[in-house]
């Protein structure tokens, strides 16, 4: 039970992502306060802990024994998700889990029945359900405004490559885990339905250095997709694609077609006769979805006050990791592989 009037927060792994929650919890999460976070490296978790006025520690035990730590927001690499989601279930913390969100199903039956014992709330980490034009084109597609959705491709692609742990698949399931997660959680999110097949082709275009001791790594894909609604498509991913951060995403229907997702830092464009059409990208997911990461965290706050269910959970979690390992099979076997769904327990 909470008896203090704001809800404690904990982050544990201030990286890049996990900066961005702990300066939303800090600042401008109402109902909440940043208490202290936690980081294998010292260094970085004093940094962090100074410049936001909080507590700071390397020690995951002591983390988790302190009394006025309600919630967690797990922000490490993959391989490490389900041993800390587990902990942090039996401390009684409750939980906001970064994407992916564990390397295989089995994992996630583990970390589902940890979660389920502690009787805590777990969301999700994907942004993109809580970013406002990506739940507008969700109703919009959910009303007719297109029809039927027949076809539908999505794009994600990450500027530069992922950090050193990725490039092993064994502990991270490759980039398309990494980056394109939020693609598969997108396209099933937006048509309502699961995946059924998928066909995909991986290659290693640019990161040369890398296949000397991974082989495996790719840092370019395209997955065919066939959902059980009998809507085709396709995702693709590249990290890195240089030229900036690319989350698109386009759905034909029967009667129309839908586009969400830009490629624009801003609404500024300039014309000019020797330069031509310019305009400024966008070079990184946290200015793009900056509000979205900020809805996620207030929409955790919010559940677990209120005692409301999480929008995004285990399972949707689950799904995404499912049709991500379908679709490392299928680079690794050249043909199409089934998308085999686990059950959680209820």
């Amino acid at each position: 039970m909470i008896t203090q009037e704001l809800l404690g927060i904990g982050v544990i792994g201030v990286g890049r992502a996990g900066l961005v929650h702990a300066q939303n919890f800090a600042y401008n999460v109402p109902r909440a306060r940043l208490v202290s976070v936690m980081d294998a490296n010292d260094q970085r978790a004093q940094e962090v802990a100074a410049s936001l006025g909080a507590d700071y520690t390397t020690d995951l035990e002591r983390f988790l024994q302190d009394p006025r730590i309600d919630a967690v927001c797990v922000t490490l690499p993959t391989f490490l998700h389900a041993t800390v989601v587990e902990q942090v279930a039996r401390a009684g913390k409750h939980i906001l889990c970064e994407k992916p969100l564990a390397l295989t199903p089995d994992e996630v039956l583990s970390m589902a029945a940890a979660v389920k014992t502690g009787r805590i709330t777990f969301v999700m980490g994907f942004m993109r359900r809580f970013d406002s034009s990506f739940q507008r084109a969700r109703q919009m597609i959910s009303e007719g405004a297109i029809g039927q959705p027949i076809v539908i491709k999505s794009t994600g692609r990450g500027p530069g490559l992922p950090p050193s742990w990725a490039w092993d698949i064994n502990l991270s399931n490759g980039m398309l885990g990494e980056v394109n997660s939020h693609d598969f959680d997108a396209v099933r999110w937006l048509l309502g339905s699961e995946y059924q097949n998928v066909y995909a082709r991986g290659r290693n275009f640019k990161s040369y250095d890398v296949a000397k001791s991974y082989p495996n790594f790719y840092d370019n894909a395209v997955v065919l997709i066939e959902m059980e609604s009998g809507a085709i498509g396709t995702v693709d991913g590249s990290c890195p694609a240089d030229y900036g951060y690319d989350a698109r995403i386009e759905v034909l229907g029967t009667e129309g077609v839908l586009f969400v997702g830009t490629t624009a830092e801003n609404s500024v464009t300039v014309w000019t006769k020797p330069k031509g059409v310019r305009q400024s990208g966008v070079t990184s997911w946290k200015s793009l979805f900056r509000e979205a990461y900020l809805a996620e965290d207030r929409h955790l706050v919010d559940c677990i006050w209120d005692n409301t269910p999480p929008l995004v959970g285990l399972e949707d979690g689950l799904r995404a990791l499912e049709v991500v390992r379908a679709a490392n099979y299928s680079i690794q076997s050249a043909q199409a592989e089934e998308v085999r769904r686990a059950e959680l327990p209820k």
